[in-house]
């Protein structure tokens, strides 16, 4: 790994081990609140937050930093997904991990003019450390992976159908259900991500397409030579997270005979 990794890497564990792993399962009442329907916070999210911020731009000055928590509290933060920035997602998965449950884990992703550049994704129960570089690959925990299908007769696909519209929920049991095995996601990109390269899922769709949860995991799974990509087949974008629909998958063809059963 190359020094930035290691030094991310470094950064995540030590969130982890300081302020997520001790609170899990210990939250008390006043330290989940939420932002809205069925979009928890905790106080670990905003401790990971202030404390990777901080670093991160000790790392890089000048470099802006875009937080999820931050957005939340000033929407003109978002401006800073156009130029260089990093990208962080202190605690994805917060609710499964207000609920007592896993999986969860943290996104750090480094973009320059609306296309990310670099991720990491940890995984902080598994000490699983994903990471890519733009034109460099994917790793896990240092080795280079291939994405690699499910191999089932029947392509797992993971669909949640919380943000759906009953007509999209309908659309999931008429074109998509005779054709495919159909599974719960875990609520959590840092682990559906990968699911996707390391043959668990075979494809996975997503409504919301935040900027904090995709940034790293898109890069990564096209890195490992599965397909993430818009439904049109153009290039996910840091800085078009209010466009919806997002696509991945454990190969290119994978996605193509996805996107052709819900187009139509």
């Amino acid at each position: 790994m190359s020094a930035l990794d290691d030094e991310i890497r470094d950064l995540m564990r030590f969130a982890a081990q300081r302020s997520i792993l001790p609170r899990f399962r210990q939250l008390a009442d006043h330290e989940v609140e939420m932002k809205g329907v069925d979009d928890p916070v905790t106080i670990v999210d905003r401790e990971v937050e202030a404390f990777l911020t901080e670093a991160l731009t000790r790392l890089a000055p000048g470099v802006a930093v875009v937080g999820e928590e931050a957005v939340h509290a000033d929407k003109a933060v978002l401006e800073a997904l156009s130029g260089q920035c990093w990208i962080i997602d202190p605690l994805d998965g917060t609710a499964n991990f207000a609920e007592g449950k896993e999986p969860f884990g943290i996104i750090i992703a480094l973009a320059d003019a609306g296309r990310a550049v670099a991720g990491w994704i940890y995984d902080p129960n598994r000490d699983r450390f994903c990471h890519t570089r733009a034109g460099e690959g994917a790793f896990v925990n240092g080795t280079r992976i291939t994405a690699r299908t499910t191999g089932q007769e029947r392509p797992v696909s993971a669909v949640s159908r919380i943000f759906l519209t009953p007509e999209q929920s309908a659309m999931v049991d008429a074109r998509l259900a005779p054709h495919y095995s159909l599974v719960d996601i875990p609520r959590c990109a840092a682990e559906q991500y990968p699911r996707l390269a390391l043959g668990e899922n075979d494809v996975s769709s997503f409504k919301r397409t935040l900027a904090w949860d995709h940034a790293a995991g898109v890069l990564w799974l096209n890195e490992a030579g599965g397909k993430a990509a818009r439904l049109d087949g153009s290039e996910y974008r840091v800085d078009e997270q209010d466009k919806p629909g997002l696509v991945g998958a454990s190969s290119p063809a994978i996605w193509d005979e996805f996107i052709a059963r819900v187009i139509g």
